[in-house]
């Protein structure tokens, strides 16, 4: 892949989707963090991209950005936002995931995401402890959420998601057979021998999610 392929890559498919949808992860507040994790959790069903950021809109809408409210609004309140935000196939359960989340937050780390990462031992456990928050978390819904949280969290490095493999792959940038460790280093040392300036390896990881999502749909 040439500099110049390169460039366009990140010109066509440009921005992180957190600073899309206004949400601040570079302060590296609670509220900002959860915000992005409630995000990552409806991107992680497979739901078109649009629907999902209608759904979080409509949370929006309704001030349901935080564990407490998530708790407060209960659960035929949450389908009811799920499904005015077009989630409808995953409503029920993903009204149950979004109300074990929250519980679990509250009750194992004062509902404070920071405090899952200052309690974590390393990357992995980290993700651990994130997928333990409620059933039907996984790891297309961490690696999402913990994207963006590169240089934010120290602990941050997830492995690429099967988007990003797909694309890299296609421009031969990874090779077939790879797992998810050595996709990470291999994009980690391609982005440091053709960074380009003024942009990050989390735009480059994020360009790669959406042209994944473009060749996933030529395929099916």
């Amino acid at each position: 892949m040439k500099t110049v392929e390169l460039k366009e890559l990140l010109q066509t498919h440009v921005g992180r989707y957190s600073r899309l949808l206004d949400i601040r992860l570079e302060e590296g507040s609670d509220d900002e963090i959860f915000k992005w994790f409630l995000m990552s959790t409806l991107f992680g069903a497979p739901i078109s991209e649009s629907a999902a950021v209608k759904t979080y809109h409509t949370f929006e809408k309704h001030n349901v950005l935080t564990p407490y409210n998530i708790i407060k609004t209960g659960w035929k309140g949450l389908v009811a936002t799920l499904d005015e935000g077009g989630y409808t196939r995953y409503d029920y359960k993903t009204a149950d995931k979004l109300l074990e989340m929250a519980r679990n937050l509250l009750d194992k780390y004062d509902a404070r995401l920071n405090h899952v990462h200052d309690e974590a031992s390393d990357s992995r456990d980290l993700e651990n402890r994130l997928k333990s928050l409620a059933k039907g978390i996984g790891d297309v819904t961490v690696s999402i959420f913990l994207r963006e949280l590169r240089g934010v969290w120290e602990k941050a490095d997830p492995y690429p998601t099967a988007l990003e493999i797909l694309a890299a792959k296609q421009l031969g940038i990874l090779k077939e057979g790879v797992d998810g460790q050595q996709a990470l280093i291999c994009l980690k040392n391609f982005w440091s021998e053709n960074c380009i300036s003024g942009k990050s390896f989390v735009e480059f990881e994020t360009a790669l999610v959406r042209l994944g999502r473009q060749y996933k749909k030529q395929k099916s």
